[in-house]
């Protein structure tokens, strides 16, 4: 039977708790032994990482939010803005984060950085303010399209804010008010026709119907009556007086 000295029982069960390694739920270990990766990742939970003959790279797998910076932009149409997004990515295989990439987050923000200005300086100052949903989709598509590669995955790219200089705020806002103004000279003008239009149909049924001008007549002098303090002034149609007139021939008989 063989003893061994405590030194050395003491050493191993030192040597195996320092080798206990605990990964959260969200967390993988890519293992690296003697230089070459394991083809499947540890984790999560308790793994053995035997060093130095295994080395360890944890890498988390919840979603990150990456703010982009403020990047100068000229647009299509020569406009100079500054424009900040932010980035929802996640990584999907932690094997190929590590090996294919030295730095996948200083990777990944130099790339998105670079494709935010790029898609916007192929864009007008409009589209950039009123399209952002198809860009905010272009640009997710490009940046995920570099970044499968690395085993990373690209869920959401949305562009935050937009800083126009202070000339292009005061035209735009001129810009808005005349077109606010054209919209409403519009609808005054659709208004008149319409009631042209209405007033050509009633004149036509009133003139078939002379009647009908009297009871009209009639209506708004009582409308108007109503106001207090008002002096009415109208004129006396002809055919009212005609019950009151009488021939001569009528007068010597």
């Amino acid at each position: 039977m063989i003893y061994w000295p405590l030194w050395i029982v003491g050493f191993f069960i030192l040597y195996i708790l320092n080798s206990i390694k605990v990964l959260r739920e969200y967390e993988r270990g890519v293992i690296f032994r003697l230089g070459r990766v394991l083809p499947q990742p540890k984790g999560p939970g308790i793994i053995l990482v035997f060093a130095p003959i295994d080395r360890m790279v944890r890498i988390g797998l919840r979603l990150i939010a990456m703010d982009i910076p403020p990047q100068d932009v000229i647009t299509k149409d020569n406009v100079s803005v500054k424009v900040n997004a932010v980035l929802y990515f996640r990584v999907i295989d932690p094997v190929r984060s590590v090996i294919e990439v030295q730095d996948y987050l200083y990777a990944t923000s130099q790339l998105a950085q670079t494709t935010l200005r790029s898609v916007l300086g192929q864009v007008e100052l409009d589209d950039l303010l009123s399209a952002r949903d198809k860009l905010n989709a272009q640009i997710q598509e490009i940046i995920d399209k570099h970044t499968d590669p690395w085993g990373i995955k690209v869920q959401l790219v949305e562009i935050k804010h937009v800083d126009l200089p202070e000339n292009m705020v005061r035209a735009i806002a001129k810009q808005a008010e005349a077109e606010r103004e054209r919209r409403a000279k519009v609808i005054h003008a659709d208004g008149e026709f319409l009631a042209a239009d209405k007033l050509t149909q009633a004149a036509d049924i009133i003139s078939r119907n002379p009647q009908a001008l009297q009871l009209r007549f009639l209506g708004t002098l009582s409308e108007i009556a109503t106001e207090k303090n008002s002096t009415i002034v109208f004129p006396l149609p002809i055919e009212l007086l005609k019950a009151f007139t009488f021939d001569k021939k009528d007068k010597t008989k």
